[in-house]
């Protein structure tokens, strides 16, 4: 419009009442003012109703749609617009009814077959003089008597397609293909049938594969007019495929991501849980303050020393083999003095020791002493 609609005095009186209807929306459910209810809901405002108003929600609510849902959506019809196709020469699809398409389980005789091929002559010279409406007419009838023919069906079919029938024409070639799938005529009039109803990448397939079977000019010009379209459509198909790939791969990575942490979690739960209930005990934190000692892992890099002790974690009275041996016991005695009074190393918690040591039970006064031998021994005998 080139100017107001209102006056500066219209407008202003306006104003005034659209404070009073937000002040009180109970004006607005008078009948003569449903025009502007109507405005309102038209978008998307909601106008309370009379029994539920009240002083604190008084006001005219526009209520926004939910737009997170369609956001997907939106996105592909954005995609969808931006595929920008060439429609020339795009026509609007046949509505008419399906064409007789004879029994194709008939085997026709010899003389079937011959006035099948005279019609199909008759068809030819019809086709030459343009009569187009004769020559379907034709067809028909020399397909009825030779059902079998899948040429027939594939001429039949472009006749259609000079009628600008396309439908028409992919129902006589799909039927030629079923009786011959190597049919280069059948593939390339359906290729130019789907071409004129703007299905470009079906047209380029079919188109395709006539140039491939038996290359013809006129496919071939068919083919490099829909292949800008069909390539356009093809890619947009490869970018929403990848699109969606790497949608499932995301969706797999968050549940990795999630899985590893509830396995963390579960993993330090489980630690917490064993720590808890370890043994606390002096005599437990007493071993392993040994490892603190330099001395003590010396000795332990001396492979006599290592193959002793291994031996004495397997089996504690194996001490007994080394209690001649001054640098074991010497380590031994060192390490019961460690522990002090603490009742003797301690079994399990690293040495694999019983219920301590033997020899330094309780540790006393950090000496190894002998056993002594029961009446049945052989110690000492000859």
């Amino acid at each position: 419009m080139d100017g107001p609609v209102f006056s500066d005095e219209a407008a202003q009186e306006l104003k005034t009442f659209i404070q009073q209807c937000m002040n009180d929306s109970a004006l607005l459910q008078d009948p003569k003012l449903s025009f502007i209810k109507d405005l309102i809901e038209h978008y998307g405002g909601k106008v309370p109703d009379a029994k539920a108003n009240s002083s604190s929600d008084t006001k005219v609510e526009f209520e926004s749609k939910p737009t997170e849902p369609q956001v997907e959506s939106e996105n592909e019809e954005s995609e969808e617009s931006d595929l920008e196709l060439d429609m020339t020469g795009v026509i609007e699809p046949d509505q008419d009814a399906p064409q007789k398409m004879g029994n194709t389980t008939l085997q026709p005789t010899d003389e079937e077959v011959a006035e099948s091929q005279a019609k199909r002559s008759e068809a030819v010279s019809a086709f030459v003089e343009k009569n187009y409406e004769k020559a379907i007419q034709l067809y028909t009838e020399a397909i009825v008597l030779n059902p079998q023919a899948a040429l027939l069906y594939a001429k039949r079919g472009q006749v259609f397609l000079l009628l600008n029938k396309p439908n028409a024409c992919i129902r006589d070639c799909n039927r030629a293909i079923e009786l011959n799938p190597d049919s280069a005529a059948a593939h390339k009039f359906r290729g130019r049938a789907h071409h004129l109803l703007g299905k470009f990448e079906e047209a380029a397939n079919d188109l395709r594969l006539a140039c491939k079977l038996d290359f013809d000019e006129q496919a071939d010009e068919w083919l490099r007019e829909t292949t800008p379209n069909a390539r356009k459509i093809e890619e947009h198909k490869r970018k929403k495929e990848r699109k969606a790939q790497d949608k499932l791969e995301r969706e797999r990575q968050e549940r990795l991501r999630k899985a590893r942490e509830a396995a963390k979690a579960r993993e330090e739960n489980t630690r917490t849980s064993q720590t808890d209930a370890g043994d606390t005990s002096p005599s437990a934190g007493d071993f392993y303050q040994f490892l603190k000692d330099p001395d003590l892992l010396q000795a332990f890099e001396d492979p006599e020393v290592a193959e002793a002790f291994k031996e004495i974690s397997v089996n504690p009275t194996n001490v007994l083999k080394y209690q001649n041996n001054p640098k074991i016991m010497a380590l031994i005695n060192k390490m019961a003095s460690k522990f002090g009074g603490a009742g003797g190393m301690p079994g399990a918690a690293g040495m694999n020791f019983p219920g301590g040591m033997p020899g330094f039970p309780g540790a006393g006064p950090g000496r190894f002493d002998s056993p002594k031998p029961s009446p049945h021994d052989d110690v000492g005998l000859d």
